[in-house]
C-alpha cells in the first residue's frame, strides 16, 4: 500500500464525513440563528429555549435526510471493502 493510496482513502473518508455531517450541522445552525433572532427581538434570555427547537429540527432532518445518509454510508463502505484486494496486492 503506497502513501498515495493511504492519502486517497483518508481524503475520501473525510469527504464522506463532511457530506454526512452537513445536513445536521446546517439544520442546527439555521435553527440556532432563528431562535437567536427571536430571543433578541423579544428579549427572552432563556438558555433552554434553543434546545427544544434544535432537538426537533435535528430529529426532522434525520428523518428526512436519514435514508440518503444511510445510502451514502453503505455505498462508501461497500466501495471500500471492494477495493481491499487491490490495496493489498
Amino acid at each position: 500500500m503506497t502513501p498515495e493510496t493511504v492519502m486517497t482513502v483518508a481524503q475520501r473518508a473525510l469527504e464522506i464525513t463532511i457530506l454526512l455531517a452537513a445536513p445536521m450541522l446546517l439544520a442546527a445552525l439555521l435553527i440556532g440563528l432563528l431562535v437567536g433572532v427571536f430571543q433578541a427581538a423579544t428579549q427572552i434570555n432563556e438558555m433552554t429555549l434553543s434546545f427544544i427547537p434544535k432537538l426537533l429540527g435535528m430529529a426532522a432532518t434525520l428523518v428526512i435526510a436519514g435514508p440518503w445518509m444511510l445510502k451514502v454510508m453503505v455505498s462508501y463502505t461497500r466501495e471500500l471493502f471492494e477495493s481491499i484486494p487491490g490495496l493489498i496486492g
